[in-house]
């Protein structure tokens, strides 16, 4: 609970700071002084606080925030980025009406000679006759108008097409992986591999049928589930959990933690997995013996686990890998795909994960490969090979742009 606090507490933070700059472009920027503008601003303190509220209150049970909160966390991400886009071309405008205005205002000329009669000198013209009206300040206020219109079309047609993808079927990936040690006996062995269910106050037990029931019409050797499978506790989200019990496969369904699970009440959520009929890989391994030949099938606790023991105690890799027989092939079920550097010096041959959701909403994917060596599909570390699927599901914004939700049937071939 400490660590969600804190989540909420720098995004608080974070997303003041972008209302802030969001506030500047499509409120002070497009009005004049007067009530819309004290409109404007009152909108953004409100939408500013409605961020971290949302985050908080989902957690104390609020569940009716989370539709307009999370959707406009999405509105203003997107919002954010076009803006930022837009900086440079604006500049450049900004600059180019600047030298129009200057160009048109009257240089300083030399005096006129005053012809004398004897009506006196003639009248001066006057003083204003010669100056070029300035036409810069309604320039810019439609220039920043016209920004304003284009970012908000776009983020919210861009928002409009991330929740129908998001609430729309997972796709399935199928993909083939090489292993050299697999016999050839268990050539085309399937794992049907899914991630980030995220059941929460967004998905409930539609969510989880409509997955099992796609996983199910695999037909699958294994069914792996790589963690964050709830966002809530078991009182919650119990019976949003129970169609995993008809999961179907010929070798057995295993789980393994992810970090959402521990802060959701861990040790409740893994007895209830288990209870219903997937067997929990806590840092431990398990004989698969299929077609005449044996693999072994490891899982480890998440990366981001509390520390301590038992349950709470995180990723021990010697205990899941080490003192075992190493001319059989070894597949790793780890929530995160930073486990492989470690997952590497014991020589596994594949690692499943997820977590990253595929980056969920481009540009986002961005910054998730600063922090995870592989965030979709497959890659390699330090010699292990590295499968991330996008996840069945979605966190926080109910949005998915460029990283379609996903279930993965991974089929091992023998090199």
């Amino acid at each position: 609970m400490m660590a969600v606090l804190g989540f909420v507490a720098v995004l608080a933070l974070v997303t003041g700071l972008i209302h802030l700059y969001l506030w500047k472009r499509l409120v002070r920027d497009t009005t004049t002084p007067g009530r819309w503008r004290r409109i404007g601003g009152i909108a953004a303190l409100v939408l500013a606080l409605l961020v971290p509220v949302t985050l908080a209150g989902t957690q104390a049970g609020l569940y009716w925030l989370a539709w307009p909160g999370y959707l406009w966390l999405a509105l203003m991400f997107y919002l954010l980025v076009v803006l930022v886009v837009l900086e440079v071309p604006m500049l450049v405008a900004r600059l180019v009406l600047r030298r129009r205005v200057v160009a048109a205002e009257p240089t300083a000329a030399a005096p006129e000679p005053v012809l004398v009669g004897a009506a006196g000198p003639t009248e001066p013209p006057a003083a204003g006759a010669v100056a070029a009206p300035d036409h810069d300040p309604s320039r810019r206020l439609l220039l920043a108008r016209g920004a304003a219109i284009f970012a908000g079309l776009t983020a919210t047609g861009t928002v409009g097409y991330g929740v129908r993808t998001a609430l729309g079927p997972p796709h399935l990936d199928r993909v083939r992986i090489p292993l050299a040690k697999l016999p050839r006996s268990m050539d085309g062995l399937r794992i049907a591999t899914v991630s980030d269910i995220h059941l929460g106050p967004l998905r409930g037990r539609a969510h989880t049928e409509r997955i099992v029931a796609a996983i199910n019409r695999l037909d699958a050797d294994i069914v792996a589930v790589v963690g964050d499978l709830v966002d809530g506790s078991v009182a919650e989200l119990g019976s949003a959990a129970a169609p995993l019990r008809d999961l179907r496969s010929r070798y057995g369904s295993f789980f393994v933690t992810g970090n959402h699970e521990y802060y959701s009440g861990v040790e409740e959520w893994v007895q209830e997995v288990d209870r219903l009929g997937l067997r929990v890989l806590q840092n431990r391994r398990q004989e698969i013996q299929a077609r005449g030949g044996v693999l072994d099938l490891a899982g480890v606790n998440d990366l981001d686990a509390t520390g301590g023991s038992g349950l709470a105690a995180g990723p021990d890799f010697a205990a899941a890998l080490g003192d075992r027989d190493p001319s059989r092939p070894v597949v790793l079920l780890a929530h995160q795909p930073l486990a492989a550097k470690e997952a590497a010096r014991y020589g596994v041959d594949l690692q499943l994960s997820g977590h990253t959701h595929g980056g969920q909403m481009v540009p986002f994917n961005l910054a998730v490969g600063l922090e995870q060596p592989v965030v979709s599909g497959l890659g390699e570390v330090d010699g292990t090979k590295v499968y991330v699927t996008n996840g069945a599901g979605f966190w926080g914004p109910p949005v998915r742009v460029g990283a379609e939700p996903q279930i993965s049937l991974v089929e091992l071939r023998s090199a």
